[in-house]
């Protein structure tokens, strides 16, 4: 059996077709937003290294657990500490075209997530002196990035809506400030630069550190379709 749909009204029709058939402008719009970073995630550990891996992994496990036990008594909770990488691998040294066995090195790296970013710094220091040997980079983030999105959103629609103006005043036409089609194309939280590269340690490293967050940019950019007449 044969079903067909029932047309739209006249109206509707001429209207599509209307709009259809008018010049439209594209233009596309950015927005951008700074804030402040409420949140720090570091990426710290212990490598060591020993002939014997039974003893690089016991050196390693110890270790370890002092960075954790130092951690939890700055008051960072136990969820906030996970294991970020282990690794185990062997060491050889290479002279004369030949490979000769130097030990086993074991890599236990802790991904440590800071609420309170006052505290980073002191982390950093903490985890390095009780025995951490390795700190990877510091990242920054917000913990309700939407809001400020939506913040930067909007600016982006008015900035795309300002282009249209700008070019419909150019070419003498009237624009119709209601868009025809808003298409978001895509949103960036971008860091700040990065105030701790990933480094190996050693005993008498410079302490305190001062880590600076500076701020985050929070960035949308949209495409829009405006009819001008």
């Amino acid at each position: 059996m044969y079903y067909s749909q029932p047309l739209p009204p006249p109206a509707m029709m001429a209207a599509s077709l209307s709009q259809h058939n008018r010049p439209m402008i594209e233009v596309s719009g950015e927005g951008t937003v700074s804030a402040a970073p409420d949140r720090a995630v570091i990426v710290l550990g212990v490598i060591t290294e020993n002939p014997t891996l039974t003893t690089a992994q016991s050196e390693n496990s110890t270790a370890v657990t002092n960075v954790i036990n130092a951690l939890l008594r700055l008051a960072i909770r136990r969820e906030q500490i996970q294991t970020a990488s282990y690794r185990i691998e062997i060491q050889y040294n290479y002279g004369d075209g030949t490979q000769i066995f130097r030990g086993y090195r074991v890599t236990h790296l802790l991904q440590v997530n800071i609420d309170r970013i006052e505290q980073t710094g002191l982390v950093v220091d903490t985890a390095v002196n009780i025995g951490a040997n390795f700190v990877s980079d510091i990242q920054f983030t917000i913990a309700n990035p939407e809001i400020f999105y939506n913040q930067a959103l909007s600016l982006a629609i008015k900035n795309a809506e300002s282009k249209a103006i700008t070019i419909a005043r150019t070419l003498g036409a009237t624009l119709v400030r209601t868009p025809v089609k808003v298409t978001e194309q895509s949103r960036m939280i971008e860091p700040p630069p990065v105030p701790y590269q990933a480094a190996l340690l050693t005993e008498g490293a410079a302490a305190p550190t001062p880590i600076q967050p500076g701020e985050l940019k929070i960035i949308a950019v949209v495409k829009v379709q405006y009819i001008y007449y």
